[in-house]
């Protein structure tokens, strides 16, 4: 099964938590703080693997949490850090941050890698809190929380050569002669619903790769028959195929198809129209096919294109006419100079990290809810969660953090008295003014 979007969740690992420990040696009766750090969570990592071709993993597995990192250890040693959790993702893979829409990457090398999410920092152990006034201090941190976001995965097919045109003309059928895939044929519109990709051999020791793309329609700019699922993998082909029923086997006009289409590709992209474009004129093998021909250099010259488009006559049932057609599109391949792309990381550093714009925001409000001061402020809400309020040291230090924000003052100017019950998040203590924190 072909699955080219998929909407996945990632976690950075959490730090592992610092300790509280003291040195214990003989003839060392007071030892020294010895708690060592946490060791930093697992990083989300999205590689590219040429050796995918689908999102189809991602239809089963939704959600990639990183592990977490060991706790400190006792004589200052850390803990080990967490492994990281590498993603393959086939190269063509346009990530996508779901809350912003930021397009935080365009992968399309093999090995290209791309941090996503970070693990989180470890805790500090006691022994980074020893000062002369607090030469033993009982003080750890937890470790931090990784980053987590929704992301979108969008793969556009990395194909040389694109096959467009409207539906049963003939896109599946050609592909199939061309190459070795095996598409779905069918006589009906719309046989082909998912890209199908299959390897050129011209024959002069040159070969390409040709994407037959799902049948577009008028419309398809705007989503309809799907247009958006199916448009965006034409973005990725370096030359265009326009494929056109020359029989008018279903009662069209050949040029108007082929005018719908273009303006189709340009309503999408306006850089589409840029791309170089071989027109086959495919089933000359039908009645009128050459009359319809004719009619159709004849419009395509009155309308002034600026553009020169090579038309060549073809017939997929018989071969007529495919071998020019693949010559022509692998000189046109042979004649394109890749520009460097700036979506994507640089030659010397495959490996980018994504960096997670986020200000720490400092700022806080209180408020009085039944009987209850209430402190909302997410930074200092992060604080007490890396900290374990279950010594004096602990506390001390709070407290001391909280006069500093000026939240002491502020409960004061709200009104806040010594025995007043007051709550930051899913914490909650006394308030007692100049004194200690008591906690429930």
């Amino acid at each position: 099964m072909f699955v080219d979007k998929a909407k996945i969740f990632v976690k950075g690992g959490n730090g592992g938590d610092g300790i509280v420990s003291f040195r214990r040696e003989l003839y060392v009766p007071e030892g020294g703080p010895a708690g060592g750090d946490g060791g930093r969570g697992a990083d989300i990592i999205f590689r590219v693997d040429e050796g995918l071709r689908t999102l189809m993993d991602f239809r089963y597995q939704r959600h990639f949490k990183g592990e977490r990192g060991q706790k400190g250890k006792i004589k200052g040693m850390h803990g080990a850090g967490a492994e990281d959790m590498v993603v393959r993702i086939p190269p063509g893979t346009v990530i996508v941050d779901d809350d912003t829409q930021e397009i935080i990457a365009d992968m399309t090398r093999h090995g290209q890698e791309l941090v996503v999410a970070k693990g989180g920092r470890g805790g500090r152990g006691n022994i980074r809190f020893a000062t002369p006034n607090n030469p033993a201090p009982h003080i750890s941190e937890n470790g931090e929380e990784g980053e987590e976001r929704w992301i979108v995965l969008e793969l556009k097919v990395m194909a040389d050569v694109g096959l467009v045109g409207f539906p049963s003309v003939g896109k599946s059928t050609l592909l199939s002669v061309v190459s070795g895939a095996k598409p779905k044929i069918g006589a009906y519109h719309f046989t082909t619903i998912t890209p199908n990709l299959g390897v050129v051999d011209v024959g002069d020791e040159r070969s390409f790769v040709m994407a037959d793309l799902p049948g577009l329609i008028e419309g398809a700019h705007e989503g309809v028959g799907l247009g958006h699922e199916f448009l965006r993998h034409v973005e990725r082909t370096r030359v265009i195929i326009h494929v056109v029923d020359m029989s008018g086997s279903e009662g069209r006009d050949p040029y108007e198809d082929w005018v719908t289409i273009n303006e189709e590709l340009v309503q999408y992209n306006a850089k589409l129209a840029e791309r170089p474009q071989v027109i086959a004129a495919n089933k000359m093998d039908m009645p009128d096919a050459e009359t319809h021909l004719e009619m159709f250099r004849e419009r395509l010259a009155q309308a002034q294109d600026d553009k020169v488009h090579d038309i060549v006559p073809i017939s997929s049932l018989t071969k007529q006419g495919i071998q020019e057609l693949l010559y022509k599109a692998a000189d046109l391949l042979d004649s394109i100079v890749e520009e460097p792309s700036v979506e994507t990381a640089p030659e010397e550093s495959e490996r980018v990290v994504f960096k997670y714009e986020k200000k720490e925001d400092e700022s806080f409000t209180v408020h009085y809810d039944e009987g209850i001061y209430v402190v909302e402020s997410a930074h200092i809400e992060k604080f007490i969660k890396r900290h374990n309020l279950n010594s004096y040291d602990e506390v001390m230090r709070f407290a001391r953090v909280m006069r500093k924000m000026g939240v002491d003052a502020a409960l004061r100017k709200a009104g806040a008295k010594d025995g007043d019950l007051v709550r930051i998040g899913d914490f909650g203590f006394e308030f007692f003014e100049g004194s200690d924190y008591i906690f429930e």
